[in-house]
C-alpha cells in the first residue's frame, strides 16, 4: 500500500521560515507528480505547489516568491520550503501523488503562523 507520510509543520512565528517533508514509500515515486496541498478552518483544501516527475513547478498566486517545492527522486522525498511565513498560511498541508491512474494523499501535517 502506498504511503505519503509528511513531517516538518508545528507552530512558527510569522516572517518564520520552515521545511516540509514527505516521505513516500510503496511508490515509483519518480513517475508521479508531487504536490503539496493545504486546507484552512472552514475552507476548502487548496493547491499550494506542484512538481511534475519532469521537475516542472507550478505555485498558487498566494505563496509565489515565498515557497519552493522540490524533490529527490533517489530518496524518495518531497519537500515545501516556506519562508516569510505569514498566519493565512496556517492549515494543514497534504502531500500528494498523482499519476494517470490513480492519486494518493498524506494523513497531512498542522502548520500554525502566529502573528
Amino acid at each position: 500500500q502506498v504511503q505519503l507520510a509528511e513531517s516538518g509543520g508545528g507552530l512558527f512565528q510569522a516572517g518564520g521560515s520552515l521545511r516540509l517533508s514527505c516521505a513516500a514509500s510503496r511508490i515509483i515515486f519518480s513517475i508521479h507528480d508531487m504536490g503539496w496541498y493545504r486546507q484552512a478552518p472552514g475552507k476548502q483544501r487548496e493547491l499550494v505547489a506542484v512538481i511534475t516527475s519532469g521537475g516542472t513547478t507550478n505555485y498558487a498566486d498566494s505563496v509565489k516568491g515565498r515557497f519552493t517545492i522540490s524533490r529527490d527522486n533517489a530518496k524518495k522525498l518531497l519537500y515545501l520550503q516556506m519562508n516569510s511565513l505569514k498566519s493565512e498560511d496556517t492549515g494543514v498541508y497534504y502531500c500528494n501523488a498523482k499519476n494517470p491512474l490513480r492519486e494518493y494523499w498524506g494523513q497531512g501535517t498542522q502548520v500554525t503562523v502566529s502573528s
